[in-house]
């Protein structure tokens, strides 16, 4: 394909892509109420739980234009993930062609397990939103009434959901360094006290909230992907080596083959 191909190909990958987030966002838009109310619901459920005196569970729109834009901004977050399988497979199918036969074959896995991890990372960022919304009204003292702004409370929850989903993407990341030789499992598993400690910090600094309970519901996840990782790594190099070993073993028998 010559460079003008290539252009007019990811034009096309990209048309779809963007195709795909419009028809995500008007989902998203006809169940706008519904998405909402599943959106509040930990901050209602931390409320029934603490009681009106803790927080009242009701979001307040401080402007006229705001209840919209969090309108919009819902919607373009949730036709983003609902778009986000078609958007990974544009991207597969623009840089396919490019692929030798053995790299294609890790294609679907890799874009499989890309869209379970951060589906489950968006789960967890949900299901823990509650802990970090108690601990943060906790902290904000006693005498400080909660009123929160329905922008500010749905932009908390994207970037919660943004921040695990693309934390939870560090397996994919590490077993696509080992499959091309860029990384080792050895060296991985020699370096896992630094590893370890890198992700606590980097989960400290992605986590929006700020709360340890976040932190920890991102780190824990991620320190186990890591070993995993690594488990799937040695697999890969087992394999590797064994199909080697067949190799030269077919070859030798060639020569003697010929020999003969």
């Amino acid at each position: 394909m010559t460079l003008r191909d290539h252009l007019a190909e990811l034009r096309v990958r990209i048309v779809r892509s963007v195709l795909a987030i419009v028809v995500g966002i008007i989902v998203i838009m006809a169940f706008y109420n519904p998405v909402l109310r599943f959106l509040t619901k930990p901050y209602s459920n931390l409320c029934e739980r603490r009681g009106p005196q803790f927080c009242s569970g009701n979001l307040n729109a401080l402007g006229p234009l705001e209840g919209f834009s969090a309108r919009v901004s819902i919607s373009l977050y949730g036709g983003v993930i609902l778009a986000f399988p078609v958007i990974l497979w544009q991207i597969w199918r623009f840089i396919v062609p490019g692929l030798h036969a053995k790299e294609k074959k890790y294609a679907i896995p890799f874009i499989a397990s890309t869209i379970i991890l951060f589906l489950l990372g968006g789960f967890i960022a949900y299901w823990t939103l509650d802990l970090a919304l108690e601990f943060l009204i906790s902290w904000s003292g006693s005498d400080v009434e909660q009123v929160f702004q329905i922008e500010k409370y749905i932009s908390l929850v994207g970037l919660m959901v943004a921040a695990y989903g693309i934390g939870f993407e560090f397996p994919v990341l590490l077993v696509f360094l080992q499959a091309v030789g860029v990384l080792s499992p050895q060296t991985l598993l020699k370096q896992w006290r630094y590893a370890v400690m890198f992700i606590f910090l980097v989960a400290a600094v992605i986590t929006p909230s700020g709360d340890p309970f976040s932190m920890m519901a991102l780190a824990i996840p991620m320190t186990l992907f890591y070993m995993i990782a690594v488990v799937i790594g040695l697999l890969l190099q087992k394999r590797k080596k064994a199909k080697e070993n067949d190799d030269d073993g077919s070859d030798d028998d060639a020569l003697a083959g010929a020999s003969a």
